[in-house]
């Protein structure tokens, strides 16, 4: 699983400090507005819009928030005058994005708490210094593979609610990858592996995806199972 970071939307952002201290908010129920795309180029761009959004769902924006981000958006692509000091307002974004990642992810950290502590009480789990659990389902006879190597696996991967996000078993296709380009829970497990062994592991989010999870499909703070087949090492 590689390794992904919430691109850096939060750049275009023109809110006032007080929001930084603010906790996450539920949403409020969604509404339809404007009229639908109904050129190629109007269809583009509106997905181009969807494709943003992407980033911004984790932050629990609400009407108002969002309309603010609006602004900031326009005015920066129009080449409109800024409405506020940018490097001042700048420095407020990491603050902000923290206190409602933070505060969002609260809720999947408790869940994951208790998956942790399930899967590691199953025969033949072993909860790993780091925090995840790695259990041995089919032993491998090749070589294992070290943190600098290339890897070719198949792998399931899914929530703790056993919903699947992502599976190369599903799409019959195997993934090839650099052990140092994933998350650490991979980077660690997958070295306790050897060619042609199965295995499973329990990610937390501190080695998965922290509490900014991977949009829009992992939560911030979520603890992630999956279940890996090494095929081989790639040289």
């Amino acid at each position: 699983m590689r390794r992904t970071l919430i691109a850096s939307v939060l750049l275009l952002f023109s809110m006032t400090p007080a929001l930084a201290e603010e906790t996450a908010k539920p949403a409020p129920a969604a509404t339809t507005t404007g009229k639908p795309p109904a050129t190629e180029g109007e269809k583009t761009l509106y997905a181009m819009g969807l494709a943003l959004s992407q980033n911004l769902i984790p932050l629990k924006l609400n009407a108002a928030e969002l309309a603010s981000v609006q602004n900031g958006l326009a005015d920066g692509v129009l080449g409109r005058p800024s409405k506020v000091d940018f490097l001042a307002y700048k420095l407020k974004f990491s603050e902000f994005a923290s206190s409602r990642f933070g505060a969002a992810a609260e809720f999947e950290k408790k869940a994951g708490a208790v998956l942790l502590a399930r899967e590691a009480a199953e025969p033949g789990a072993v909860k790993q210094p780091t925090g995840f659990v790695y259990k041995e389902t089919k032993a491998g006879t090749g070589a294992a593979p070290k943190a600098t190597e290339k890897v070719k696996v198949h792998y399931r991967g899914t929530l703790p609610d056993g919903t699947v996000f992502d599976s190369s078993i599903d799409r019959g296709q195997p993934m090839t990858f650099s052990l140092s380009g994933v998350i650490p829970c991979w980077t660690q497990g997958l070295q306790l592996m050897k060619e042609g062994g199965k295995a499973r592991l329990v990610c937390p989010p501190d080695l998965a995806y922290g509490d900014m999870g991977s949009p829009p499909k992992i939560k911030g703070g979520a603890t992630l199972v999956f279940e890996v087949e090494l095929i081989s090492i790639e040289k």
